[in-house]
């Protein structure tokens, strides 16, 4: 009987862990959209490797300011309509500064 609950714990852990994971492939810590698609489907921006897919670049967290990511990856795709890190989207004046460095 005890082993039964612990097999039922543990998937069920499984199962509440499973979305996260999944949320965190597809859009990752940070977000930027390029007003125009970019070239290629993955960049890397200061060794943080970016992965593009529906218009939308996602990367993992890395230890540089969320500013300066956002700079870097505007610097290799060209200006951004938007970026978000940890799904909190940047204000105008933030994403004017970003883009002031976009190719």
């Amino acid at each position: 009987m005890t082993r039964m609950l612990s097999l039922a714990a543990l998937a069920t852990s499984a199962l509440m862990l499973a979305p996260a994971a999944a949320s965190a492939q597809a859009g990752g810590y940070y977000a930027a959209t390029p007003a125009t698609a970019p070239a290629k489907n993955t960049l890397i921006t200061s060794g943080t490797l970016w992965k593009c897919t529906d218009g939308v670049c996602g990367a993992a967290k890395s230890t540089q300011r969320d500013v300066i990511m956002c700079q870097m990856v505007a610097q290799r795709i060209g200006k951004l309509n938007a970026f978000s890190v940890a799904g909190a989207a940047f204000d105008e004046a933030t994403l004017a500064k970003c883009n002031s460095v976009a190719r």
